[in-house]
């Protein structure tokens, strides 16, 4: 089966993308992508071993509405390419798109050729391109319950499934023992992983600055902190750790094992970006969730409430991080194993972890039709 997926822009559209394409191609498909090889695709698609096909497209700013003009041309154009393309070199036999507008001119050509087509939505607010191209998609398949109302459409409520946002298997891999080797935690501590996604979080960095005595206090705790790139040498600053401090106080800008690093971890501390909540929940670790406050929509605190609806997961405001109620509620989750046991339990349960498998059962029905 022939295969086409249009993922880009930002690694939250692209790896749920990947971790689809890796089980499809372990299923004996043919997959290929649709995106721009000079954006983030083009590097992380090939480097998954997978080839992209570049569509030159552009969204439009919404603030300046005459870019719709130059915006839908480019569309137009981008269809006419892949019509040739598709008439020289065979065209697939299903496509799927994740969100991005990249995924316009592909969806669009699928729709006026009579090949089905699925859109994935990996947020609980969803995105323009996939509002767009939603109606005629063969099935919508959404990440979390609180996306269902605004594709479902009348007369056909199996038009939406819940799959959960595809994980990739480098994550799911994440082994417990490892990660603490990699890291120095003996087996025996208690490890709190505190990241704020790829940019990390000012707000988290100076509320561990802050709590740094009560986590130290804690017996056998260990500290691995992710500030982001351009809040290393402020949260470095903050904390001024001693040496002895350092040794259970592991900083660092950017974390790449992220699966074994995970699967090390017995709480972690986040925001609550779809990707961030997707591998959480895959591998069942407790979290304490801080939604970034000027997401669109406010959408982070819409993701987090999936795990804390399951008992999975604490939930703050960005100003609470501030309060004594937020380190209390933080410290003692920490020195409440049973609990956390109970949360990973509920974490595991929503299943997160199937989601890829799950995602590419409806991709191979919609091709049969």
């Amino acid at each position: 089966m022939r295969i086409a997926i249009a993922a880009g822009g930002t690694a939250g559209h692209i790896n749920p993308a990947l971790a689809l394409a890796e089980e499809l191609r372990d299923r004996g498909h043919e997959v290929t992508f649709f995106g721009r090889p000079s954006k983030l695709e083009g590097t992380l698609v090939p480097q998954a071993g997978f080839s992209l096909v570049d569509v030159e497209v552009t969204g439009f700013d919404r603030s300046r509405p005459w870019t719709a003009l130059s915006s839908l041309y480019r569309v137009w154009s981008a269809k006419r390419d892949l019509a040739r393309r598709f008439k020289k070199e065979g065209a697939p036999d299903v496509a799927v798109g994740f969100g991005a507008y990249v995924e316009v001119p592909l969806l669009g050509w699928c729709k006026e050729n009579h090949v089905p087509y699925l859109v994935h939505e990996q947020n609980s607010v969803p995105g323009l391109a996939n509002k767009m191209m939603a109606t005629a998609a063969s099935k919508v398949c959404i990440s979390v319950p609180a996306a269902r109302d605004v594709f479902e459409r009348e007369g056909d409520p199996d038009h939406v499934v819940l799959t959960g946002n595809p994980v990739r298997r480098s994550v799911i891999a994440g082994d417990r023992d490892r990660g603490r080797a990699a890291l120095g935690v003996p087996a025996d501590a208690t490890l709190l992983l505190v990241f704020g996604g790829s940019l990390g979080a000012r707000t988290l960095n100076e509320g561990m600055a802050a709590l740094k005595g009560r986590l130290l206090s804690v017996e056998g705790l260990r500290v691995v902190q992710s500030t982001g790139k351009g809040g290393f040498d402020e949260a470095a600053a903050a904390l001024s750790l001693t040496d002895g401090e350092a040794a259970r106080w592991d900083l660092r800008p950017y974390i790449d094992n992220m699966g074994d690093v995970l699967a090390a971890a017995d709480l972690v501390l986040s925001r609550a970006g779809a990707s961030s909540i997707a591998e959480i929940a895959a591998l069942g670790v407790p979290s304490v969730l801080v939604p970034y406050p000027f997401a669109t929509a406010d959408h982070q605190t819409t993701n987090a409430r999936f795990l804390t609806d399951a008992g999975a997961a604490l939930l703050f405001k960005d100003e609470e991080v501030k309060d004594p109620g937020f380190g209390d509620a933080l410290v003692g989750l920490l020195e409440d194993p049973a609990r956390l046991s109970a949360m990973r339990v509920a974490a595991m349960g929503l299943g997160q972890d199937s989601a890829a498998a799950a995602l590419a059962d409806q991709v191979e029905s919609a091709a049969r039709g």
